[in-house]
């Protein structure tokens, strides 16, 4: 009887399942259908280390929440009611206006914001967009402004309609992408790609496999590899990298440039997916050993002001390559399932993200500094970048980042869970948040992942499926981790490795509870001219400076600012090298609204440092970084550092003094 009572509840559970699926293909549109399950790749793609879970299956809690809501509430809410180029006079709302990558840009962060925070006013506002687009096809297939022939901005909007359709379940999409694709396989040898499509195929390759996933229509394989024929080969780049350091204006060309980079960070594992070949596999790790080694920055990105920079940490990098290597690797980790990746991601987006944003998200820089000691109207030593490039503003420099800035934090948030193969759950980055999605047999579960991290060492996991089901549930256990444990009601596991995912799989039942500790000690890790930079688990310090904000341009609600040191700054760090446990000591405070500001910082380091008088700043940078150990005669100090993404003026690599 017990079994017969088990098969009629499992048949119960798949037949609402199928009800629902039903359901909402037809449901209106614009409202969000529940979460399903993941979709797996189709062959003969390679399998997926791990699958992404339909948009809207992860939603924010806790500080993530506010830092989503912090966002809706300052440009990325608003920018279309004063910003022309994203304005009702869009051509991609029908208008006159600009008709290039910015419309699409802007809806890539606004979707998924809008449906990750529920906000109904960003959702009508996304809505509006998305049914244009999705109304006014040509007859032929082409999708967008027809002012607009480059194939570019139709990548952007590609992923754009790949998430409103995971979030809404409109049917309207997929026979829209459909018919483009068809009508790209028919015109791409009479219109090949040019520029920038060129250097970016691989994210139309991304949305060409989702559809091929969901249709199982091989023709959309060989406009794949069509696609590939035609786009940069960034594994030949990489192969031989050539470009060793700053480059200079006679160097720099589109596959110099930082953000098509940041997008190439997906190329090789996307192109694998296709092919197999374990040398595509390689290239991923090549381009990022070459990217570090020769241009990497603290903050965990590479140094491309515009172009490569060097290492220098008074070079800077781009606003759009930040969030466009967040995604970038948030596909790879999908795609290799590498808990190194996960690390990475972590980095970028607990540092460089909101690092180069304010604390109310209503400006951002074009380009941000490692050692960022003045944020002023001047040159400061960029290779083809404006005097504006590192003021806090609507604009600076140029407004490619002010439409794209949008897609890091909501897209981070979509992908800090992801699916596995045999139907369990991976958590691949931490954050607070909860998960609700489909595991074995098609059981519904929800996980609530309750935490301050990155601020605090503990992360825990409650465990709600709808009956009782064994699934696996894989953890990434981050390299910087030694001595982390994971516990399962009460009982401690053995076998976590650091640097790993570490797989518990049982049955798991309503209210079960897995607690996560990372022991987060402070370490130094070396950079430029044998510099050190201050860590804590993902996170980076830099040194809390004075700053004195001077607006100097407002347009609409947002306004363009200056900023100036109030404090010191020429600092070398006085440290025991053989000791760091006494160089530092660590003071935690409450995690407030805002943890990414220089009064909300929710964690304080102390170290003692010393002065260096003739390290000063030129052209409106800190100066040339001392080469460490340096000597100085001068006192000792006690200096705080506080999170990186806490800081607008900072010094984050920092020479080190042994006296």
């Amino acid at each position: 009887m017990m079994h017969t009572l088990a098969i009629v509840k499992r048949t119960s559970l798949k037949l609402a399942f199928l009800v629902w699926l039903a359901l909402s293909m037809s449901a209106p549109q614009g409202l969000a259908a529940q979460p399903s399950g993941a979709t797996p790749n189709r062959a003969p793609l390679q399998p997926n280390a791990f699958n992404l879970l339909p948009l809207t299956s992860v939603k924010p809690t806790g500080w993530l929440l506010r830092q989503l809501r912090i966002q809706a509430n300052g440009l990325s809410g608003h920018l279309d009611e004063f910003w022309p180029d994203v304005g009702p006079n869009s051509g991609w709302l029908g208008g006159t206006g600009e008709s290039w990558e910015r419309g699409p840009y802007f809806l890539d962060g606004l979707v998924p914001l809008a449906y990750l925070t529920g906000d109904e006013r960003l959702i009508a506002k996304a809505k509006k967009w998305v049914d244009w687009t999705l109304e006014h096809p040509q007859p032929n297939g082409w999708i967008g402004p027809t002012r607009n022939t480059d194939w570019w901005p139709n990548y952007v909007m590609l992923k754009v309609l790949m998430q409103y359709q995971e979030a809404t379940g409109d049917p309207r999409v997929i026979p829209l992408m459909q018919k483009y694709f068809a009508y790209q396989a028919q015109q791409l040898d009479a219109r090949p790609l040019k520029e920038w499509a060129i250097f970016r195929w691989h994210d139309e390759v991304l949305s060409i496999l989702w559809l091929y996933n969901r249709t199982g229509d091989k023709s959309l394989l060989e406009l794949a590899r069509r696609m590939h024929a035609q786009g940069h080969d960034w594994e030949a780049q990489f192969a031989d990298f050539r470009f060793q350091g700053k480059i200079d204006n006679s160097q720099a060309n589109l596959s110099t440039h930082g953000v098509n980079n940041a997008m190439a960070m997906k190329a090789a594992p996307v192109w694998w997916l296709i092919t197999g070949a374990q040398k595509d596999r390689e290239s991923l790790y090549q381009m990022l050993k070459d990217l570090d080694q020769f241009h990497g920055q603290p903050f965990g990105l590479f140094g491309a002001d515009e172009h490569y920079a060097g290492r220098d940490p008074s070079q800077g990098t781009e606003l759009c390559a930040v969030v466009e290597a967040m995604f970038s690797l948030e596909t790879d980790i999908s795609i290799f399932g590498d808990s190194a990746l996960g690390d990475r991601l972590e980095r970028i987006a607990y540092n460089a993200l909101p690092g180069t944003l304010t604390a109310d998200m209503w400006a951002h820089q074009y380009d941000q500094q490692a050692n960022q000691v003045l944020c002023s109207f001047a040159n400061h030593r960029w290779t083809t970048n404006g005097p504006d490039s590192n003021l806090y503003g609507l604009e600076p420099n140029f407004g490619c980042c002010t439409a794209n800035m949008h897609q890091g934090w909501p897209k981070f948030v979509a992908n800090l869970w992801m699916g596995t193969p045999d139907h369990g759950l991976a958590a691949v980055v931490y954050g607070p948040s909860e998960v609700s999605t489909l595991v074995a047999e098609g059981t519904p579960v929800t996980i609530q992942e309750k935490t301050d991290y990155p601020f605090r060492e503990t992360v825990t996991l409650s465990v709600n499926p709808g009956q009782p089901v064994k699934f696996p549930l894989v953890l990434r256990i981050p390299a910087w981790a030694a001595g982390a444990a994971v516990a399962v009601n009460g009982t401690t596991l053995e076998g976590v490795r650091a640097g790993e995912f570490f797989r518990v799989e049982r049955e798991w039942k309503s209210g079960d509870g897995v607690e996560l500790r990372f022991p987060m000690r402070v370490v130094n890790s070396n950079w430029y001219n044998n510099s050190i930079a201050v860590e804590r688990g993902p996170l980076v310090f830099s040194l809390k400076m004075g700053e004195s904000w001077h607006k100097i341009k407002q347009t609409g609600p947002a306004s363009d600012w200056e900023i100036y040191p109030t404090t010191p700054w020429n600092y070398a760090l006085a440290i025991d090298k053989d000791n760091l446990a006494k160089s530092f000591e660590v003071t935690e405070t409450p995690l407030g609204d805002q943890p990414f500001s220089a009064e909300g910082a929710p964690l304080e380091i102390k170290v003692k440092a010393r002065r260096l008088p003739e390290w000063q700043i030129v052209d409106d940078s800190a100066g040339p970084l001392p080469i460490s150990p340096v000597k100085s005669k001068q006192p000792v100090e006690t200096i705080s550092l506080v999170p990186y993404g806490s800081t607008k003026l900072r010094i984050t690599a920092f020479p080190y003094t042994l006296n």
